[in-house]
């Protein structure tokens, strides 16, 4: 059995104990949160549509975290313009605990 899954605009496909990083979700470590399924195939069986979008999966947040950082460099030829900045983009690592 596995399931499509949508978390902060993006499709997981997973199965129950997966563990999957996703962008930064706004819950604390430990918590649980319920996830939108749009797909689920079970006994040779592939259900989605409107009907069925209004079931939930439950995920439990292990870890909040940042990735490494990248650099951003710019630059203008012959113009004297230099900026270099770094950014961390934040993750959410979550573990799938059941699909209904």
């Amino acid at each position: 059995m596995y399931a499509v899954i949508l978390v902060g605009g993006k499709q997981f496909k997973v199965n129950q104990g997966d563990i999957i990083y996703t962008d930064l979700i706004g819950a604390d470590e430990g918590s649980e949160v319920s996830v939108k399924v749009l797909a689920k195939y079970k006994d040779n069986n592939f259900s989605y549509g409107t009907p069925f979008l209004s079931s939930v999966a439950k995920a439990k947040v292990i870890k909040n975290g940042k990735k490494k950082k990248i650099t951003v460099f710019k630059y203008k030829a012959k113009k004297n313009y230099k900026r270099k900045i770094g950014h961390r983009q934040g993750y959410s690592k979550l573990e799938i605990t059941s699909i209904d």
